[in-house]
C-alpha cells in the first residue's frame, strides 16, 4: 500500500489531533500506563503548529484519509506540541553545527508497520540534508525506539520529563548522522 505524502496545512490540525490521540493511545500499550499515555496526551503528543507554518511537517494520506505525520525542524524545540514545547521554539539551529530535529512522528494505529514512517523519515531526511543539516536528533517514545534504531540512530540518553500533573514520563533522546544508511536493524548493524 502506498500513500502521498504532502506538506500538512493549518486545517489539517483536527484532523492530526484525532490521529495523535489515537496512536498515543494505542499504539503505546505495554510502553507506557494508560495514566503516562493519557498525561502525554494532555501535555507532550500534540501538533506543533510552528512545523506546519515552516512547511517542515508532513502527511500521508492513503485510502483517502491521513494515515501518517512526521516532520523534521530547524528551530531549537526538540518535542511537544503546541501546548508545551520543549526548546525555544523562535531559536533557529545552525546547519554547520546543531542536529535538525526529527519531530513528532505518529501513525494510525490501523496503518502501523507498512512503512508509512520510514517513507516520511526518508523525506524528512532529505529535505534536512538539502537544507545544510549533517545530522539528526530526535526525542523518542519508548514504542518509538525499535524503530528509530533501525533507521540507524543511537540512543544517547534516557530522559525523563516530570509533566504538570506529576507524571514522569521516560524518553530516550536519539541522534544520527544523516548519511548512515536507513537499513540498519534494531541493534545496529548493518543488512
Amino acid at each position: 500500500m502506498t500513500g502521498a505524502i504532502r506538506a500538512a496545512v493549518l486545517t489539517d490540525i483536527p484532523t492530526l489531533t484525532t490521529l495523535i490521540v489515537r496512536s498515543a493511545r494505542q499504539l503505546s500499550r505495554g510502553y507506557y500506563t494508560e495514566q503516562e499515555s493519557e498525561s502525554a496526551i494532555t501535555y507532550v503528543f500534540g501538533v506543533d503548529s510552528s512545523l506546519i507554518a515552516d512547511g517542515t511537517y508532513y502527511v500521508i494520506e492513503a485510502d483517502g484519509v491521513l494515515v501518517a505525520c512526521g516532520g523534521w525542524s530547524r528551530r531549537r524545540t526538540l518535542y511537544g506540541g503546541d501546548q508545551r514545547p520543549i526548546g525555544a521554539p523562535a531559536e533557529l539551529l545552525d546547519s554547520a553545527i546543531d542536529a535538525a530535529r526529527i519531530r513528532a512522528f505518529f501513525v494510525a494505529p490501523q496503518y502501523a508497520r507498512r512503512g508509512f514512517g520510514r517513507i516520511l523519515l526518508a523525506h524528512c531526511v532529505t529535505a534536512a540534508a538539502q537544507a545544510g543539516f549533517r545530522s539528526l536528533e530526535l526525542m523518542s517514545t519508548l514504542p518509538g525506539v525499535p524503530f528509530y534504531g533501525a533507521l540507524g540512530f543511537d540512543s544517547i540518553e534516557s530522559v525523563r520529563d516530570l509533566l504538570p500533573d506529576g507524571v514522569s514520563l521516560p524518553f530516550v533522546r536519539m541522534t544520527r548522522p544523516i548519511s548512515v544508511p536507513a537499513n540498519r536493524d534494531a541493534s545496529g548493524t548493518t543488512r
